[in-house]
């Protein structure tokens, strides 16, 4: 589980592959955010979401293992450090994506808040930050995002979150935080509605889909299968130990 290595878009951090995707001052963009300017400033990720890492957010997320929140948060505090020369403002808003209460209930934990304090507490990321797990919420269940092209995912996701108070980020700086970062419909979508309340926003994931991973975007079990329970444990040794 290493970080991502080759040249990233300098937006959305997608891998690169074509060298005519460098454009004059401004660094090298994928295609999309040529087309597109993001309603975000940057998105940074650790890794990508394949393997190992792919495994130990599985079995946080589905397997219920907490203790795997603990190894995130130290990516995700890396990444978070990564972007720390871009904010002007003593304090920056941590705003980890919210569930629906529903899945919240079900699952018994937001995994991006689980991370998220993980991180806070590695010296990766310094003393800066400041969460806000409020800031956001999700007014709305959505359907699943498998296999929906990233025009029906920004679809499905219109309206479905809300500022829970515009005066704790209006004028602010905030860096929405979130376990993958798949096509961006999720990020942009929090993004959006946290510029209208006045925010300036970046996003940091401990994972992303890459071009050469995007197979892997469409899987998500609604738990980690028994057959996976030792390969997912040594997994988790693996990177508790280093």
């Amino acid at each position: 589980m290493r970080p991502i290595e080759g040249t990233l878009c300098l937006i959305c951090g997608e891998r690169i592959y074509s060298p005519y995707a460098v454009t004059e001052n401004r660094g090298p963009r994928c295609g999309v955010c040529r087309r597109v300017e993001p309603v975000f400033a940057r998105a940074a990720a650790y890794g990508s979401y394949e393997g190992g890492l792919r495994e130990l957010i599985h079995l946080l997320k589905y397997g219920g293992v907490r203790p795997a929140a603990n190894v995130l948060g130290r990516m995700l505090a890396e990444t978070m450090a990564t972007l720390e020369n871009e904010f002007e403002q003593p304090s920056v808003a941590l705003v980890p994506v919210p569930l629906y209460r529903a899945r919240r209930r079900q699952r018994g934990f937001n995994q991006a808040e689980l991370i998220a304090r993980a991180a806070l507490k590695n010296n990766a990321c310094g003393g800066r930050f400041r969460l806000c797990a409020s800031a956001l919420i999700r007014q709305r269940e959505t359907s699943s995002q498998i296999g929906l092209t990233r025009h029906q995912r920004r679809e499905n996701l219109r309206g479905a979150f809300a500022v829970s108070d515009p005066e704790l980020v209006r004028g602010r700086e905030v860096l929405i935080v979130d376990d993958v970062y798949t096509t961006g419909a999720t990020a942009s979508e929090c993004a959006r509605v946290l510029r209208r309340a006045g925010a300036k926003t970046w996003v940091a994931t401990v994972a992303r889909t890459l071009n050469n991973s995007a197979q892997h975007a469409g899987i998500e079990p609604s738990a980690v299968r028994p057959d996976e329970t030792a390969d997912t444990e040594d997994t988790l040794a693996r990177a508790v130990g280093g």
